[in-house]
């Protein structure tokens, strides 16, 4: 069979370019895709990248259960003996995992949260390159559930850039960066959900923080919440074990003047303005022909207070400070956290049915009006553990201090609490002196209730106080 040449030559010819055809047809979505395709260094990983040196994973160590019986050897009877047996448990070692963020590298001072390092022995910062650091508790503050750490380094390290969260936006991405569950360095992102969010943990109240959908696991808490550009606008915390699907985190703001009164003083210091307040009820509010929750009523005003000063009355309901609308007790409490010594307040008060309104700077609490102040919230004196021979009754402790005073109608009164009575401890603070009363009435003022640690001759009691209805 002859085929013919020509024939041949043009099938040939035909078939190449049918092949080039598909090949140029192939190749043109391809490059196309290629021109398309997303950078993947978005603003996400370049954050990130910027951000996660200064991340730090906290370990601690430390023991289970209270230092011992504080009244061990006292010859307890067995029901006291039973009652102390459950607090002080046998000690052992456990191991805490949280995270920190590093926001000054030349003083190696770091953010975590308070619950992390709550009950610590030895810290340990590690690094993301594995570079690992003893840590120092410089302070920490259970209401606001913030801590400051010191790395122990001459080294400079990394360092977080500080944002700003006064102008977080509803569905703003965020990131989070933190240990969960000690897999170090974990990133997680989402959008900011809410802001101002109350949220109750245990038998505390956290206000103000942030709501994220970014997962927030235990190890994530004290690390940092990013924005988009990576500054820093929250710490991560893991309090709300019920949460799925839901993270918090306390404004950065918020946290700045917290951050700066445990670099400054180990503890937060509350501005002042010599007032106490009280709730509205209802049987107030039809008095004063007014709503429940629409302020809060000042029934004393210290003499010497910058609030006098500007001419604040008891009686006057305070409706408003610094812009922020007041309604309970813990309103108030929870804006003066926010202002330190010298700030210059706004206050918006109603009195006798017009509203009235007053500039007050802030100030510290004295301590010359502590031991005022505990009669005032507690109802009682007390004195120095050596001058116990003024008092009857035998006194077998030999730390804490003696109550020479008690207020008739409170509840120590009621109970049979009687001047001579130590008490050795107010919430976890020992007492060694009258001095350290009063540290503990001014550092735990604004709470609800405290327990105190009592003791009379041999035996031991905690008693709960009401400090605030």
């Amino acid at each position: 069979m002859k085929i013919n040449k020509q024939f041949i030559f043009f099938g040939s010819l035909l078939a190449s370019l049918l092949l080039a055809v598909c090949n140029a047809e192939t190749a043109a979505p391809a490059e196309e895709a290629k021109k398309a395709a997303f950078p993947r260094r978005n603003a996400v990983v370049r954050a990130v990248e910027s951000v996660s040196d200064a991340v730090v994973n906290i370990s601690s160590e430390y023991s289970a259960g209270d230092q011992g019986n504080p009244f061990a050897g006292f010859g307890m009877d067995s029901f006291f003996r039973d009652f102390f047996d459950r607090r002080f448990a046998p000690r052992r070692k456990l191991t805490s995992l949280g995270s920190g963020v590093i926001i000054d590298g030349a003083r190696g001072f770091v953010i975590t949260n308070e619950h992390v390092i709550a009950k610590t022995g030895t810290i340990t910062a590690v690094l993301k390159d594995g570079r690992e650091f003893e840590a120092e508790i410089v302070g920490g503050d259970p209401e606001s559930d913030l801590a400051v750490l010191q790395i122990q380094t001459e080294e400079s390290l990394p360092a977080v850039s500080m944002g700003d969260s006064s102008d977080i936006m509803i569905g703003e991405t965020v990131i989070a960066i933190g240990n969960p569950f000690g897999f170090s360095n974990t990133v997680t992102t989402g959008v900011v959900s809410a802001t101002n969010r109350s949220i109750k943990a245990q038998d505390r109240v956290y206000h103000d923080f942030i709501q994220t959908d970014a997962s927030i696991n235990p190890g994530n808490s004290g690390g940092p919440l990013l924005n988009i550009n990576g500054a820093l606008i929250g710490i991560n915390t893991a309090i709300y074990a019920k949460a799925e699907g839901i993270g918090f985190a306390i404004p950065i703001n918020q946290a700045r003047k917290i951050v700066s009164d445990l670099i400054e003083y180990g503890q937060v210091v509350h501005a002042w303005l010599g007032l106490t307040v009280q709730d509205i009820d209802q049987r107030l509010a039809r008095y004063l022909s007014l709503s429940a929750g629409e302020g809060v009523v000042i029934k004393r005003v210290e003499p010497s207070g910058p609030a006098a000063g500007a001419g604040v009355k008891e009686g006057d309901v305070l409706r408003v400070v610094e812009g922020r609308r007041i309604k309970s007790f813990r309103d108030y409490e929870n804006a003066m956290r926010g202002f330190s010594e010298g700030d210059e307040l706004e206050l918006k008060l109603l009195r006798n049915g017009k509203e009235v309104g007053l500039e007050v700077e802030a100030a510290v609490f004295p301590r010359r009006l502590a031991m005022d102040l505990a009669y005032q919230l507690i109802g009682i004196r007390v004195v120095s553990i050596e001058a116990k021979n003024r008092f009857q009754q035998a006194i077998a402790a030999n730390s804490g201090v003696i109550i020479s005073e008690i207020k008739p109608d409170t509840r120590l009164a009621d109970i049979g609490a009687q001047p001579g009575d130590v008490i050795r401890k107010i919430n976890e603070l020992n007492l060694e002196s009258v001095s350290d009363f009063k540290d503990a009435v001014i550092k735990y003022r604004w709470k609800s209730s405290v327990v105190l640690l009592l003791q009379r001759g041999e035996r031991g009691y905690y008693i709960t106080l009401q400090l605030h209805g």
